[in-house]
């Protein structure tokens, strides 16, 4: 099993092949930041580039003049502009009481539909080799120096060729700390069919988070696919050699 992943990779478009990069040419997994990005530049990749378009520039501005609010700082002060932040109170060095936790602690409430632009992707090749990629710019006004479960191996993506993929996308803070992906893996490697698999994965983070939004993929070695999804209509893609075109599959939560 091979990874390559990059984080935080800034004037560089193509991550999906800079972490196809790192994969083939380095004997690491993961690069972040300024580094991942002259990598990738110094391995042929275009670049520098500034990748703000006049859209996302007009959003952040509308953001500004409004306080940079929503915004995924908690437990600061100010809490409605746009800082310098600091800490609210003594909370340094200790822990919060379950009546301090603020509302996104257990939903996403900064997360949807056109929030995030994650795309993943998994293919099958005529040998039975399988490999999955994602590829997703971060949540919209994430805190700068954020990582979220893109780049992160068994949370947004994991394949093995002996039993399947899985693909997932949504609140990348709160799915990270599941890896959902390797547990869709490792429950169809048990037995389990796709569709209990990723019911099974997105159920346990909504244990935990019951206001959270998050959906997966997950396709078995022979092709067996299925979907499930939490707090939104999910929609996924699928196309095989018999197929004219690619066929929509929709997701109810």
């Amino acid at each position: 099993m091979e990874v390559g992943a990059v984080a935080a990779m800034r004037y560089v478009p193509e991550g999906i092949k800079a972490a196809k990069l790192v994969l083939e040419y380095t004997k690491h997994t993961m690069l972040v930041g300024d580094q991942a990005s002259a990598f990738a530049i110094s391995m042929g990749l275009p670049g520098p580039i500034n990748l703000s378009s006049v859209e996302s520039t007009e959003k952040w501005m509308k953001w500004k003049e409004n306080y940079c609010q929503p915004n995924f700082w908690k437990n600061v002060t100010p809490g409605d502009n746009c800082g310098p932040y600091h800490p609210n109170g003594p909370s340094i060095g200790r822990c919060l009481m379950a009546n301090e936790l603020q509302p996104n602690e257990f939903g996403s409430v900064n997360v949807g539909l056109h929030s995030h632009d994650t795309i993943s992707m998994a293919v099958i090749d005529q040998v039975g080799r399988i490999a999955v990629g994602t590829s997703t710019n971060g949540a919209t006004f994430k805190i700068p120096g954020r990582v979220g479960d893109g780049p992160i191996a068994g949370s947004s993506a994991y394949a093995d060729s002996e039993v399947g993929a899985c693909g997932a996308t949504g609140d990348g803070d709160i799915m990270m700390r599941f890896l959902p992906c390797y547990q869709v893996v490792e429950s169809m490697r048990l037995g389990m069919e796709p569709k209990l698999a990723a019911k099974d994965a997105i159920s346990r983070i909504a244990r935990k988070y019951p206001g959270f939004i998050g959906a997966l993929f997950a396709v078995n070695k022979s092709g067996i696919h299925a979907g499930a999804s939490h707090g939104w209509t999910f929609q996924y893609s699928v196309r095989n050699p018999g197929m004219k075109d690619a066929e929509v599959f929709t997701v109810h939560p």
